[in-house]
């Protein structure tokens, strides 16, 4: 079986319904570092998307992300996927992930072949977030938004779904145990949300 339909058996199919973006709690996230609290509390949470691209590659398929600005007031200097706040006007999250890919990064959506979802994440700045999966057409030309981006990088596929790449990294947040996971890649490190997600995807394609 190709690493396309690995994906696609592993992955969700269908865009999740209202209740599950909007009303359910996230099915993973920042809030399950340490399972004495929740870090969102009762806070009304934001509904984001991003693009997990996958780049279809001949020779081997890898993932794009983007190491965030280092002048952003949030998360400077993190590894991301590009994406964002679904806004009124995109009509939903699939349009939100593409808009801000091509926003962030310069990616064409018509490069792209959406092919389903991961779980919900919840994130400790008050987000709940939906990661849109989409195989990526080579011969795309990228065009970085400095503002928001800092640059773009690609990891192989095959690192990020070996789950024993994930190394656990104990913590103390306000007072109380946590944890995260993060992968080491040329240099960059690929922690929070970004690993979080990725390691969903990581355990669904081993199950």
């Amino acid at each position: 079986m190709d690493y396309k339909a690995r994906i696609r058996r592993a992955i969700l199919p269908e865009l999740p319904d209202d209740e599950t973006l909007y009303h359910a709690p996230g099915q993973i996230g920042d809030g399950r570092l340490d399972s004495g609290r929740k870090l969102i509390g009762d806070r009304a949470l934001k509904l984001a998307a991003v693009l997990v691209p996958v780049v279809d590659y001949d020779t081997e398929p890898k993932i794009l992300l983007t190491r965030r600005a280092d002048h952003l007031a949030q998360h400077s200097g993190q590894v991301a996927f590009p994406g964002g706040k679904v806004e009124d006007a995109d009509g939903g999250p699939v349009s939100a992930a593409l808009r801000e890919a091509h926003e962030e990064i310069g990616l064409a959506a018509e490069y792209i072949d959406v092919a389903g979802f991961l779980s919900t994440y919840e994130t400790g700045s008050g987000f709940r977030i939906l990661p849109v999966v989409g195989f990526v057409r080579p011969g795309f030309q990228l065009a970085i938004d400095p503002n928001e981006v800092a640059e773009t990088f690609e990891v192989p596929l095959e690192l990020m779904i070996n789950e024993a790449n994930y190394n656990r990294h104990d913590i103390e947040w306000e007072g109380r145990p946590a944890f995260y996971y993060a992968v080491e890649y040329e240099g960059y490190n690929i922690w929070g949300a970004t690993a979080g997600m990725l390691r969903d995807l990581s355990r669904r394609m081993q199950s």
